[in-house]
């Protein structure tokens, strides 16, 4: 009896070894996540201390490159990568993966105008790409068919463990006036003959991307290439028809169905991270803005007269004098929203297991499109936005982990990160031209907030993709 229960756990029966190999698959995520959040923590300071009073109205298109170029990047990485890992193994291509986003985030801490920094996010994002499609991989094929589900939710889930050290360092680093004036005291000035003091803090939230690097080591010595690799590398060896790594077979056969399906999803689900996700938390902002200029013109109507050139601009001073505080709002809503998408990534996978993949994911999506225009249109207030950002969070994001448990069982072993990495990352560059319409609007007088609720009608696009989506719910993974 007690035994037919344990067994009903999806976890009954997993190894050490196995949970090792998650362990370094989920913080090989979480730094990968870490790399990408960074630039979205920083972006207020780190492009503006880039460009001149004369660019400074492009700074949101700017910002818009820098993330179409992590996106391309991404993109390219992962299919590289990709191929390289069915081609020469997981584990070497994970090392090589990890040194390269780490690499690059930290010779970000050096740029000195905005396409040095747009330049090298292409960089990092090459290697965050490869990493996520290896991992994936990696995870679905050492553990066993009733847990893989639940595994690849938390592989994926522990992302969110990246953003929030990207919140703290924004939070505590990058938005804090004591390591502000740290950066301008004597200290400090042999730097100041190389950059803007005001500049240091988000070059040292950047620096921080090469800790990363560490985890190799761990990689090297406890991570062991899957059985179900070696097997179809050696089948590959006697049968040139089972050639591992072959990008051509993505698009043959009943292949090419998996792999269009899988490109769409994900080409969605990125487009919508980083045009509606991402900018929850300025909703916050934007809220706590409007409360902070509401109170000072309840104190002093005279001098922040909104009806006057001169109130305008004095309202805009003392809105500078408490970027520290709104700072911290924008980071609080950043950690609300992504504590959401934790709990949405992690529920994905039993929910999946219950009901079914192509269900979660529609439920996901439609999900997604009715809270977004809840909290960019419908709500702008302080309280309402710290309640609905967590459910905006779980939403908006959480059919990521779908990615991570559903693309692995679309393709044989042979193809598995070939496959994997070419889905997930051929989605960001699809999601690219949407990234950079969303910078063009905003230079046309297109608010941020807006440009979300635009992009949000993608998330409609779900469940049209689902309805030619094969259901994996209870298969065994493709040898």
């Amino acid at each position: 009896m007690t035994n037919s229960k344990n067994e009903e756990h999806w976890y009954s029966g997993i190894t050490r070894y196995q949970w090792i190999v998650l362990l370094i698959a989920l913080v090989g995520w979480l730094f990968d996540t870490f790399e990408g959040q960074i630039f979205v923590a920083s972006m207020r300071e780190a492009m503006p201390s880039l460009v001149d009073a004369q660019s400074a109205e492009n700074i949101p298109l700017y910002n818009n490159i820098a993330l179409g170029a992590f996106l391309i990047g991404g993109a390219l990485g992962g299919i590289v990568f990709g191929i390289i890992s069915d081609k020469i193994g997981r584990k070497r291509t994970m090392i090589f993966s990890i040194l390269f986003y780490s690499f690059f985030t930290w010779m970000s801490a050096f740029s000195q105008t905005w396409w040095h920094l747009a330049g090298l996010r292409f960089f990092v994002a090459l290697g965050v790409g490869g990493e996520w499609a290896i991992a994936s991989a990696f995870v679905a094929e050492v553990f066993p068919d009733k847990a893989r589900a639940h595994a690849g939710s938390i592989f994926h889930a522990s992302g969110i463990f990246g953003t929030l050290l990207a919140v703290a360092v924004g939070a505590f680093l990058i938005g804090n006036p004591a390591v502000s004036d740290w950066c301008h005291s004597p200290a400090l000035s042999w730097l100041h003959r190389f950059v803007d003091p005001a500049s240091l803090p988000w070059r040292f939230g950047f620096a921080l991307g090469l800790f990363p690097a560490i985890l190799i080591v761990f990689v090297r010595f406890y991570v062991q290439e899957p059985e179900s690799w070696k097997i179809a590398n050696e089948r590959a060896k006697l049968d040139p028809v089972q050639k591992t790594g072959d990008f051509r077979e993505l698009f043959h056969g009943s292949i090419f169905r998996s792999t269009l399906v899988g490109t769409l999803l994900a080409a969605i689900g990125m487009a919508t991270f980083w045009g509606v996700h991402i900018y929850g938390k300025d909703a916050l902002f934007h809220a706590a803005e409007h409360d902070f200029v509401s109170k000072i013109i309840n104190q002093e109507p005279s001098k922040y007269n909104t009806e006057t050139e001169t109130g305008k601009e004095e309202i805009k001073i003392y809105l500078k004098n408490q970027s520290g505080l709104l700072k911290r709002w924008e980071m609080f809503g950043m950690l609300l929203v992504t504590a959401g998408l934790g709990f949405g990534q992690l529920y994905f996978g039993p929910l999946s297991q219950k009901i079914g993949r192509r269900k979660t994911f529609v439920f996901y999506h439609l999900g997604s499109f009715i809270i977004a225009l809840v909290v960019f249109q419908l709500v702008h207030g302080i309280i309402p936005l710290l309640i609905l950002l967590p459910i905006f969070g779980f939403l908006t994001a959480g059919m990521h982990a779908g990615y991570a448990v559903y693309f692995p069982e679309l393709y044989p072993t042979r193809l598995r990160s070939t496959g994997t990495g070419f889905c997930f990352n051929a989605g960001r560059l699809i999601a690219v031209p949407v990234l950079f319409f969303t910078g063009w609007i905003q230079t046309n007088g297109i608010t941020l907030i807006t440009a979300a609720t635009l992009l949000s009608f993608l998330y409609l696009l779900g469940p049209v993709t689902i309805y030619f989506a094969e259901e994996t719910k209870g298969q065994e993974l493709l040898n």
